[in-house]
């Protein structure tokens, strides 16, 4: 169980909008950078999902990795994501490509501002304020 959960709420994001609303152009840029990250790849799911005037309203994904996941959502009327990166350690220490793969996603998103926090998974009582 030992691992490093980081999580980040992004707000005013300046990135195109088609990151926001493309599922397909999400998931290939998730996958992507979660393989540039040295993270093994093992599923994904990316679903969009429309208005009811059947517009584009944002995407939900999650690509599963042997390490664990990254998991997101966004919301392209407010220009916000949520962003869910976990790796486990078990067969040797992740937490920098996890903090890698996160800095680079967050980049990506260009949020005018950010709350984000690092949580040390596996340990009772342990956790650490970003």
């Amino acid at each position: 169980m030992n691992g490093l959960h980081l999580i980040a709420d992004l707000h005013d994001c300046r990135c195109a909008p088609v990151l926001l609303l493309d599922a397909a152009e999400l998931e290939r840029y998730c996958v992507d950078a979660c393989r540039r990250h040295g993270l093994t790849v093992v599923g994904r799911l990316f679903h969009a999902f429309r208005d009811t005037h059947g517009e584009p309203a944002g995407v939900t994904g999650t690509v599963v990795l042997a390490e664990s996941h990254l998991a997101l959502h966004t919301w392209p009327e407010i220009r916000a994501v949520t962003l869910d990166i976990y790796v486990c350690n078990f067969s040797g220490d992740n937490s920098a490509r996890a903090r890698a793969l996160f800095d680079e996603a967050v980049a990506r998103f260009t949020p005018g501002q950010l709350e984000k926090k690092e949580v040390a998974r596996g340990h009772l009582g342990e956790s650490v304020g970003a």
